[in-house]
């Protein structure tokens, strides 16, 4: 436990020196295209993976990559910590999320989030962020951009299950986009809100990309429910 302690601390320290700057960073990309901008800030994820790795020994492994579709897409995910939303950036590159708008409030980190292009919602107005989240879909698809969803909403600790919401299966049909379910149990090794990180390997899965044809909302994120939680038990053993 000391050395976990120790690497954790360390780790945090890296994050706080290099945010503040990469967010300046991020900052003065405004005026450089969405896809320029992507890869600019994005090099602060690599730095922190690096550092996951080198300081923490978090590893990861990917599998099913063949399933990732050439065109952008839809990817519905599971939701454990905060890796998952460094991680995926590396597996799924370009990407935007849909995620709360308060986020873009936190001083740098949510300045350089601002400019990676996400869709920010306010949940509290239900109707207004569904039609927010399909106007703006279509834009970030045909710009390129993949669109990471997690559908419980919120992270969950592994071994628990929350309410999938169908707020991105609705979108998929709305844009006739590929579904993507992801699997992974980063929480195992970086749990929610949590300042220790423990080594250890982290396993992605990706599914069968999904056609929404044919299909109504409710039916889609159930049988992408379906997925994501018959494959949380077999990632250790794969």
């Amino acid at each position: 436990m000391p050395a976990v302690i120790l690497r954790s601390s360390l780790f945090a320290a890296f994050q706080i020196l290099i945010t503040p700057i990469f967010s300046i960073i991020a900052l003065l990309t405004f005026p450089l295209p969405a896809l320029t901008r992507y890869r600019i800030i994005t090099v602060w994820t690599r730095w922190v993976m690096w550092a996951a790795r080198v300081i923490c020994g978090i590893r990861y492994r990917v599998i099913g990559r063949k399933n990732i579709p050439h065109q952008p897409c839809i990817i519905l995910a599971k939701h454990q910590s905060a890796w998952e939303t460094m991680g995926f950036q590396l597996i799924f590159p370009p990407q935007v999320w849909v995620l709360k708008r308060e986020l873009l409030r936190v001083p740098f980190f949510g300045w350089g989030l601002a400019m990676l292009s996400p869709i920010a919602i306010d949940r509290n107005l239900r109707r207004a962020a569904l039609q927010q989240l399909v106007e703006q879909g279509h834009q970030r698809l045909a710009a390129g951009f993949n669109i990471v969803i997690f559908p419980e909403g919120t992270r969950i600790a592994p071994g628990r299950r929350g309410k999938y919401r169908a707020g991105g299966a609705h979108l998929a049909l709305q844009t006739g986009a590929l579904v993507l379910p992801v699997a992974h149990n980063a929480g195992l090794r970086w749990g929610r809100n949590a300042f220790l990180k423990y080594p250890g390997l982290i396993t992605v899965s990706i599914g069968a990309p999904i056609k929404p044809d044919g299909m109504d909302a409710e039916t889609l994120i159930r049988r992408v429910e379906q997925w994501i939680e018959d494959e949380m038990p077999q990632l250790d053993a794969r």
